[in-house]
């Protein structure tokens, strides 16, 4: 896969992913390259996503300052970034709602690929489907990007693992299932385990079983961080947060 035309871009990813490899720091790479892996489908873009632990950020940064380079911590949540130029590389530990936290089961279930003649892993794709699959905002969403890469990769997916990331929030598993059955008809039976579908439907139906919840969550700021804005500034509902007790 190329990322970008540019022939600037390629050197300096293709360094970068040599200073990578260098640090002795495990990384992964996902966004584009990743769903390229997985689908086959191409976007030309001129960053890359480079996955990290969290505690592995400070140790990558580091390491391309000392190269020379601009580095930026730019979201404590979830993000940093090494910039060269008009080129950056993206360096992601989390997902901005803290809730796709890289661990070891990450590494432990990548894919080794080759990119820029170096050898690299893509993250998982169940792990690339559980990070997507939060994406649901006004300015973009990426329920198309969900399944491409159901119809894809689905038949090699670990369902019970991806389920086991969405045990919690398996209302947005069942809605993306129901919504790739009406784009896939015809490969659906054959890609979604029928196991994971009634276990889904009777959970949904049992919701009609429990009693109101007594405060009033609106768990929509998960999936789109602004235009839920009005239900917990004005509306009164609570913000989507587990505290102990």
């Amino acid at each position: 896969m190329v990322i970008n035309e540019d022939k600037e871009a390629h050197e300096f990813y293709t360094k970068a992913l040599t200073i990578l490899n260098e640090s002795g720091v495990e990384f992964m790479l996902g966004g584009a390259f990743a769903f390229f892996t997985y689908t086959g489908i191409y976007r030309d873009t001129k960053d890359i996503d480079v996955y990290c632990r969290y505690s592995d950020c400070p140790k990558i940064l580091k390491h391309f300052s000392e190269k020379g380079y601009k580095t930026e911590f730019t979201d404590v949540r979830w993000l940093a970034k090494v910039f060269n130029g008009d080129y950056f590389i993206d360096i992601i530990f989390d997902t901005v709602n803290n809730i796709c936290k890289v661990d070891d089961d990450w590494f432990k279930r990548a894919t080794p690929v080759k990119f820029f003649d170096c050898n690299v892993k893509a993250i998982p794709a169940e792990e690339l489907y559980w990070g997507k699959i939060y994406v649901q905002n006004r300015e973009r969403y990426d329920g198309a990007d969900l399944n491409h890469l159901m119809l894809k990769r689905g038949k090699q997916f670990d369902w019970k693992h991806l389920f086991s990331r969405l045990d919690t929030h398996w209302h947005l598993l069942l809605a993306q299932l129901l919504q790739f059955q009406f784009v896939y008809p015809s490969d659906y039976h054959e890609i979604v385990p029928k196991w994971l579908f009634d276990e889904l439907m009777q959970r949904a139906a049992q919701q009609y079983e429990l009693p109101d919840p007594v405060v009033r969550v609106c768990r929509g700021p998960m999936i789109d961080q602004t235009q839920y804005a009005i239900d917990i500034k004005e509306w009164d509902y609570k913000s989507y947060t587990i505290v102990s007790v």
